[in-house]
């Protein structure tokens, strides 16, 4: 095979047939659907989730984790966050004329294998080469395909109610700052990108049920509880004491201004639970090395002030209003 990606790759010539024999086939599998235009699968009637992502995170490689990675990874957290048990993915490639064969051969192998981890089958995909200059390399278009394990009705939310987050915040944001190395500076700090689907079901399961799961990736934590106390009218408080915040991640974001509760994440969920249910559920989440570090940082309160919003207990014990993300903090995270 040729040790960079030509147009000729993407015309569906000999080149193209050796492209998707060698490295997609190869590493996905699934050679008669690779036969065919579409892929065969079953799947229970009336009972399905569906998702679909896009990922253009720069650059393509970062501590522990790639592109490839990434995409399974988002992709699987979408739906399991949602109810849904991942079974299949597809992917399409845009992929620059140029780039390093033996880098797409790495992406597409954490691909392979974080696929493998979280239990799914990457079933089709779908190859495109650009001219050099009309993309960064390498970008990624998933579809994730799941049954329904639990349906997203509207929680019964009640006040006391105990949120709950995996681990520690901005891992990912900081991981990616540093492999950019635009500002000279050097955290140790991998990204948190990881499937989350095997520790959210027996998470879900130890409650029997909870209100809602999100991952909060753009945006971070702070969006994330703004978009769901708008969505069902909620009054929530968290407490920055109970926050976890690895001590590089904090001392990056002193240095460089940044506010860790909108950092983005891609291993972390939140999990809105009743309060008698709370011990269960970090127990759940503890027997995982994802959800080592996760804690209670707040709960759903009953308050004369408007409803939809979000409060922040602080250090000093006064309570202010957190909003959404406004701007940009870091472009091109995911």
């Amino acid at each position: 095979m040729n040790k960079v990606i030509s147009l000729a790759h993407g015309d569906g010539g000999e080149l193209s047939h050796r492209l998707i024999r060698d490295l997609f086939v190869k590493n996905f599998g699934h050679y008669k659907e690779a036969m065919f235009d579409a892929s065969y699968i079953q799947l229970p009637a009336n009972n399905i989730a569906v998702t679909t992502d896009s990922f253009v995170v720069k650059p393509l490689f970062f501590p522990d984790c790639s592109i490839g990675k990434l995409a399974v990874a988002g992709t699987v957290n979408d739906l399991a966050v949602s109810g849904a048990k991942p079974l299949y993915l597809t992917c399409g490639f845009v992929i620059e004329e140029g780039f390093s064969v033996n880098d797409l051969e790495k992406i597409v192998s954490d691909m392979a294998n974080e696929a493998k981890a979280a239990g799914i089958s990457i079933i089709a995909g779908d190859t495109k080469v650009v001219e050099k200059g009309s993309c960064d390399g390498v970008y990624i278009n998933t579809t994730g395909i799941g049954i329904i394990q639990r349906q997203n009705v509207i929680p019964n939310f009640k006040s006391g109610d105990a949120i709950i987050l995996s681990g520690t915040l901005g891992d990912h944001g900081i991981a990616i700052l540093t492999a950019r190395g635009e500002l000279g500076i050097h955290v140790p700090v991998a990204s948190d990108c990881s499937s989350l689907n095997s520790m959210l079901e027996d998470a879900v399961q130890a409650a029997g049920d909870v209100r809602i799961m999100r991952d909060p990736t753009r945006g971070g934590l702070a969006t994330t509880l703004v978009e769901i106390a708008e969505d069902f009218s909620l009054s929530l408080v968290i407490c920055e004491k109970d926050i976890p915040v690895k001590e590089q991640v904090q001392g990056a974001c002193d240095l460089l201004g940044f506010d860790p509760l909108y950092l983005a994440n891609e291993g972390k969920a939140i999990i809105i639970v009743e309060s008698e249910k709370k011990d269960a559920v970090l127990h759940a989440l503890h027997m995982y090395p994802e959800g080592k570090d996760a804690v209670c940082i707040g709960k759903v309160v009953k308050t004369e002030q408007p409803s939809g919003q979000l409060y922040l207990e602080t250090l000093l014990g006064t309570k202010r209003r957190i909003n959404r993300l406004a701007g940009v903090m870091l472009p091109r995270i995911c």
